[in-house]
């Protein structure tokens, strides 16, 4: 069986996102020990600034009469979603940042989008296919708190990878990440230990059901 992971993390070191992502990985090679992992690290080896207006640019004329830029862009977003459609199981770690959907993954998103296979037919581009997202915030903005709804990523990250491109989506999720950087939040020491147990716990449980092929 192959892993896609992908990682959107502007870090590499102390990543919040990459530690919950590392469980789940953990656990699935703990059931699929030797098996391929491919990886994307688009938050570090970031994607073309001007690769989607190309790609979309290049979708509209014929492949000889396109320019250099545009048949690159286009053979990028057709190796992304190769990566995709390669995968048996697939991971994903994605930061809130700004309150909203990280650059790095709007760029791959909007790429994978222009390729024909993503929107060929009435099949999804992932249709049952099981996927992990893994997804951190630095803040908390769950119900009640004062900034409930300020939060601008997750609901549209669960809305293309399982309603628009139809995977078996799990998603665990981890708030209050900056506790013990931001002073401002210290009174929150002991619900942030909470939350990221719960986190490595959830990951914990995804990764075995991942292993599987049955994302829950």
């Amino acid at each position: 069986m192959t892993l896609f992971r992908l990682d959107a993390s502007i870090r590499t070191e102390g990543s919040a996102s990459r530690e919950i992502a590392d469980v789940v990985e953990a656990e699935w090679l703990a059931a699929h020990p030797g098996d391929a992992i491919e990886r994307r690290h688009i938050g570090v080896d970031v994607l073309p600034s001007d690769a989607w207006p190309n790609a979309v640019a290049g979708s509209y004329v014929p492949a000889d009469a396109r320019t250099p830029a545009q048949r690159d862009a286009v053979a990028l977003a057709a190796g992304l979603v190769d990566e995709l459609l390669a995968a048996d199981a697939i991971l994903l770690a994605v930061p809130l940042y700004n309150f909203g959907v990280s650059q790095h993954i709007k760029t791959w998103i909007d790429l994978v989008v222009t390729d024909p296979r993503a929107s060929a037919g009435s099949t999804p581009l992932l249709a049952g296919k099981p996927v992990v997202l893994c997804t951190v915030r630095g803040g908390a903005y769950g119900a009640g708190t004062p900034r409930e709804g300020w939060d601008h990523s997750t609901a549209y990250l669960r809305r293309i990878l399982g309603d628009v491109w139809g995977a078996d989506l799990t998603v665990i999720e981890r708030e209050f990440t900056l506790v013990g950087v931001n002073p401002a939040l210290d009174a929150f020491e002991d619900l942030a230990a909470e939350m990221h147990q719960g986190a490595l716990a959830a990951a914990r449980e995804a990764g075995k059901v991942l292993a599987l092929g049955d994302a829950a």
